[in-house]
């Protein structure tokens, strides 16, 4: 076919289940070849959950200019907008392997009216993906207000473009930042010089802190905009000042902004077996960014039932969850022909910054002047650098879970999965500016120092369209997600009451039939 022709879905449908990626972008229909996708910056399922998909919004929101330029020389073919999707391969277990062939890593059902859920592969699996897998549950939301919101926000969108949002303010954001981050590190090492080791390892947690908002604003190419400078910048800031693998962050937390809140798909609402938001994770749900099934097992269901009293014990401790995920994806990536989307640069920058974090940092515990203060040392600089884990999960903890189906557009579903946290502007830099939660998901590349004026334009947005913008407090926030987590605790606990009378009742019954004979 032409570039110009025009694709109808079965067209579309038939290519896709040939092997094909193919994804709408606005009204061109795009095949991304196979072997990008290793390469891809954003990781190769920020791309398998749209195909099949328009991701017209997702692309515009997650690349620069020169970038969308160049998708257009993938373009093969037209389509009749707005595009009626089809669901990705891959949310229904579905992916493609080296040798171009179907693998079938999960099993799906449907729960609710649209609602597409993984567990672990059944033995009676397909061989490859029907049409049937293809097509979407029907979808409680329509397709033209969903265009039409669609729309809008491409309106949005240039609005912030003009308004020179994108522009990154280096003194006046960067600025007081940088002289934060110096006075902590200075604290710390003074500290430290003269013997007071918990008032070091206060400040290095808080330092810490402080970094994860430019290391996170980095991962997300909003500083210089240009991939390398700002992965050079973010792996000294993430990997030798703070241990941890910014390549790992930016390969989950991509996709955590584009499935925010599905069960199945979002790594940062996997949190079995401490933490499960909703009762969906009592199937135990195969997560496809891990790659292995979310128990709920007996551990599992002890600890969701105290999950509430336990959540800011739990993300105090956040910290070295972040290790157990950063360091087997490096090891991973060392074996790994490709590494690293083709960077093998940055993957060995990676390896060289966890080694000498581990030497420096090992050396300052380790020259305490006792095993009690090396270990006290350890855990309070640890602890301190917790409250961005408790910030960020109240944005999305409190929020719906529930999967709606590729028909809903992407403001519609950040605006429903996400809610700022409201609080002073003098005290904004506690959350280094994150608590707009709401606005950073509709626009992931922008800077973060001016997410405050355009949330006055988002806001603007919503409440023409109908759509709303959600925010509360930080203690009604905290309120909220316990009650959210309390919810779903008592939930495990009816289950086992249920289980437990069960159970008595069949004993009882077993024993009245001996009884009687």
């Amino acid at each position: 076919m032409s570039a110009t022709a025009v694709w109808t879905r079965e067209q579309v449908a038939s290519k896709i289940l040939a092997g094909d990626l193919l994804v709408v972008y606005h009204d061109i229909l795009l095949r991304i070849p196979a072997k990008w996708l290793e390469k891809h910056p954003g990781g190769a399922l920020s791309i398998l959950h749209f195909v099949g998909r328009d991701a017209s919004d997702e692309i515009d929101s997650y690349h620069p200019d020169d970038v969308l330029k160049l998708i257009r020389r993938y373009s093969i073919g037209k389509v009749a907008v707005p595009w009626a999707p089809l669901v990705p391969p891959v949310a229904s277990g579905w992916l493609r392997t080296d040798s171009d062939a179907w693998f079938n890593e999960a099993s799906s059902f449907r729960k609710g009216p649209t609602e597409i859920l993984l567990v672990a592969k059944r033995p009676d699996s397909l061989d490859a993906p029907t049409r049937d897998v293809l097509e979407p549950p029907p979808s409680t939301l329509s397709l033209e207000d969903q265009a039409r919101h669609s729309a809008a926000y491409k309106q949005l969108h240039q609005r912030v473009r003009d308004a020179g949002l994108y522009d990154t303010r280096y003194i006046t954001g960067y600025g007081p930042e940088f002289v934060r981050y110096s006075l902590l590190s200075a604290i710390s090492a003074y500290a430290y010089w003269h013997g007071w080791f918990l008032t070091s390892a206060l400040s290095l947690g808080l330092f810490w802190q402080q970094l994860t908002f430019f290391a996170h604003d980095l991962g997300h190419v909003s500083v210089t905009h240009n991939w390398a400078m700002d992965r050079i910048l973010g792996t000294l800031i993430a990997d030798w000042i703070g241990g941890l693998s910014i390549g790992w962050w930016v390969d989950n937390h991509n996709v955590h902004h584009l499935v925010t809140n599905h069960p199945t798909h979002d790594p940062d609402i996997e949190h079995l077996p401490f933490f499960a938001i909703t009762t969906a994770f009592f199937d135990s749900l195969w997560s496809s960014y891990y790659k292995r099934t979310l128990y709920f097992d007996r551990f599992s269901k002890w600890f969701v039932q105290v999950q509430h009293r336990l959540f800011y014990i739990v993300l105090g401790l956040a910290r070295f969850n972040l290790y157990a995920n950063s360091y087997p994806y490096l090891i991973r990536k060392t074996f790994d022909q490709k590494r690293v989307r083709g960077a093998y640069w940055a993957w060995a920058l990676e390896v060289a910054g966890i080694v000498f974090f581990w030497s420096w940092y090992g050396r300052v515990v380790a020259n305490c002047d006792s095993w009690q203060t090396a270990l006290g040392y350890f855990v309070i600089s640890h602890i301190a650098a917790s409250p961005v884990h408790v910030q960020i999960v109240l944005s999305h903890f409190s929020m719906s879970t529930e999967d709606l189906g590729p028909t809903e557009s992407f403001p519609d579903r950040q605006l429903r999965t996400t809610t700022d946290v409201v609080c002073p502007d003098w005290l904004g830099w506690v959350h280094g500016g994150l608590q707009l939660q709401v606005t950073h998901h509709l626009f992931p590349r922008l800077p973060r120092h001016n997410l405050k004026a355009a949330s006055v334009l988002v806001k603007e947005f919503a409440q023409e369209q109908g759509l709303e913008y959600r925010e509360f407090g930080f203690v009604d926030g905290n309120q909220d997600v316990i009650g959210v987590l309390r919810g779903v605790a008592d939930q495990v606990k009816i289950m086992q009451k249920v289980a437990d009378a069960e159970i008595k009742e069949a004993v009882e019954k077993i024993g009245a039939s001996r009884d009687t004979q």
